[in-house]
């Protein structure tokens, strides 16, 4: 049966309103879809700054290791008192420039065969006399300085990004780095030496040249082992040989800023404060020098200083797969000096120039 006009108007009458509600829908959804895009990781054109979901399936959070290198650390010594001199032992017969010492006999007859001597300026042939010569403490001040190599060491950092815009992501990045560093410097100092005098009478015995060193078999020329004693001063000089081997631990935390240049490439930016702990020990070894010959002193103390600064540093990334990066990182650090001393021994370790350069491996998750 043949509609009539009315139904037919009807009809289009629904038939429009349910086009209107369909298209409705379909500009609603499409609305909600762009609105969950834009929440995170959607329109690189859009300019709002976004919030990361803690959740996000993103390269938000970072983990890296790599080897470091450290350039233009540098160390200053200084040395200034009066030190014993532990080189020779007198008590026992050894002295700077030869020894008399107690024979198989047990030096019978108060002579000894075991002796000996350097310079033929110690024979005095009118008085038969033979000199020893025993520095027992020197007076010195000095100071020297010895500029680091570069020295490799190990870095790892942890971070998480927290704002996201555009290609660029916002976060923050703790950073660990374990330094060994081995400094060694030389240098010859002016000294006021103390020494004494101990002189042997040698009687009738036809006293070998210089460089002669006689055995403890009793047998030989013989010499007395009862000296008699002067003490004085004189100038010599004293070569010292100085070591600082210590570990830098260093510690960092601070704000970035991550850039994607394109699909392969990122780079990261970051600043803030830092601290170091610097352990380790100082050691040194002395030769002390007179016209009558030369002697060594030697010693070592340990010590551990805080020091504090801050770092700004710039990383290139390499992405080689979804889940890796190649990083190369250049950071400039600097620091507070460390000083260590003990016994008239001192210095600093100086950290205000130190520059880092870096590689490695850095996992996004």
């Amino acid at each position: 049966m043949p509609l009539t006009t009315q139904a037919m108007k009807s009809f289009r009458d629904r038939a429009g309103l349910g086009l209107l509600c369909l298209s409705a829908g379909l500009a609603l959804s499409a609305s909600a879809q762009s609105d969950s895009m834009d929440t995170f990781g959607g329109d690189p054109d859009s300019s709002k700054f976004v919030l990361i979901p803690p959740d996000a399936p993103d390269w938000t959070r970072h983990f890296r290791i790599g080897a470091m290198v450290a350039l233009n650390i540098n160390a200053d010594f200084k040395t200034k008192g009066t030190f014993n001199i532990s080189g020779n032992n007198a008590a026992n017969g050894i002295y700077d420039d030869g020894y008399v010492r107690k024979d198989d006999t047990g030096n019978a007859g108060g002579l000894t065969s075991f002796w000996g001597y350097n310079h033929a300026s110690q024979y005095d042939s009118g008085a038969n006399t033979l000199t020893m010569h025993g520095a027992s403490s020197y007076a010195t001040s000095g100071s020297a300085s010895s500029d680091g190599s570069a020295f490799p060491g190990f870095e790892m950092a942890y971070g998480d990004n927290i704002w996201y815009w555009k290609h660029a992501r916002v976060g923050w990045e703790f950073g660990f780095g374990l330094l060994p560093i081995n400094i060694n410097q030389n240098s010859t100092m002016p000294a006021t030496i103390s020494q004494t005098a101990y002189t042997f009478g040698t009687g009738s015995t036809v006293v070998p040249g210089p460089g002669y060193q006689g055995g403890s078999s009793g047998e030989g020329p013989l010499i007395s082992d009862n000296p008699k004693t002067s003490t004085s001063t004189t100038d010599g000089s004293v070569t010292s040989s100085r070591e600082l081997d210590v570990m830098l631990y260093t510690f960092r935390l601070g704000p970035t800023f991550y850039w994607d240049l394109n699909e392969y490439v990122g780079m990261q930016l970051g600043a803030g404060p830092a601290f170091g702990i610097v352990s380790g020990s100082y050691r040194f070894k002395d030769i002390i020098t007179t016209s009558t010959g030369s002697t060594k002193n030697a010693g070592s103390f340990d010590f551990t200083d805080l020091t504090y600064g801050g770092y700004v540093n710039g990383t290139l990334l390499y992405h080689i797969i979804n889940d890796a990066d190649l990083y190369f990182g250049a950071q400039y650090m600097p620091m507070s000096n460390a000083s260590f001393g003990g016994g008239g021994h001192t210095g600093q370790l100086n950290l205000g120039g130190q520059l880092y350069l870096s590689a490695g491996i850095n996992w996004p998750f």
